[in-house]
């Protein structure tokens, strides 16, 4: 009897699906597993989490997780669940290839925009593509750190032109405990805080503009574009028309992105876009089907 859990390892969390002969029979979500964001240490505390309460008694393991650009990162990742699952197959995979899989796809073009950001596409020849994922240090457009990081550098040249606090950064000094933008300079370099949290302040842009502040507007506009750059970019290496899915916490969630990734991609001509509406974790049976 077939026994698998699948793991969308993200930078905020991980969610894992456990399915019995191909139906799912539970799910649990813990802290973020991904050793990118967290020690080796916490890693595994957090995997270990999960397999108590959803079960070690599984005969297959396929984990999708950020930062999974060569075997030695899988490597790393699969000493982390060897332990906790005895003999059971593991196959690990960047979770952009979950997202593809959980669309309903076995080529197209998967787009991430959750803590970080990355696109990865397949062709039907088995060619495939991977653009961005670099980290946020050296990209991550269009994901939740970097509408952090925007917000806060939008407070901060606003305070440097010495104009009055607007929505924008009044929800993000509210939501981080701050009175004054200048406080968010040390904040930001703060080692207590990191791109997890400075990814949820994402959220204040949401608020904003919804609330009709344009400078936010346009923020979600360019994370739309961001992202709509990097699927095009994929397209064009693979010569294929899509499909484009678009996963992960700000592609799933996040309207405004939504709408301006869609327009952009069809002004390429790219039209067959999804938002994917799914469990990533629920693309692991389609991967390991194929």
């Amino acid at each position: 009897m077939t026994v698998l859990v699948g793991l969308d390892i993200g930078g905020s969390k991980t969610h894992g699906i456990r399915f019995v002969r191909g139906e799912v029979a539970a799910e649990r979500t813990v802290g973020s597993a991904n050793v990118q964001n967290v020690s080796a240490e916490a890693a595994g505390a957090q995997l270990e989490e999960l397999f108590a309460q959803i079960g070690s008694d599984v005969t297959h393991v396929v984990a999708g997780a950020g930062g999974i650009d060569t075997p030695e990162d899988a490597r790393r990742l699969e000493e982390l669940i060897r332990p906790l699952v005895r003999t059971a197959a593991i196959h690990i995979v960047h979770d952009s290839r979950l997202i593809l899989a959980a669309g309903g796809f076995d080529t197209g073009i998967a787009v991430i925009a959750g803590t970080g950001s990355a696109v990865w596409g397949c062709n039907q020849e088995g060619r495939e593509a991977r653009i961005g994922g670099w980290g946020y240090l050296l990209g991550d457009e269009g994901s939740g750190y970097w509408l952090g990081r925007e917000a806060v550098r939008h407070s901060l040249r606003r305070m440097n032109n010495r104009l009055p606090v607007d929505p924008l950064t009044e929800l993000l000094l509210t939501g981080c405990g701050l009175k004054a933008p200048e406080q968010l300079i040390a904040l930001f370099h703060s080692p207590h805080h990191g791109r997890h949290f400075w990814a949820g302040q994402a959220r204040h842009v949401l608020t904003a503009a919804a609330r009709g502040h344009e400078a936010s507007t346009a923020l979600l506009q360019q994370a739309g574009r961001s992202l709509a750059s990097m699927a095009k970019d994929a397209a064009g290496q693979l010569g294929i028309p899509g499909p484009v899915v678009l996963g992960g916490g700000i592609g799933m969630n996040a309207e405004p992105v939504q709408v301006a990734f869609t327009s952009a991609l069809a002004d390429a001509g790219l039209t067959d876009v999804r938002i994917l509406t799914a469990e990533p974790a629920m693309g692991a049976l389609r991967l390991l089907q194929d």
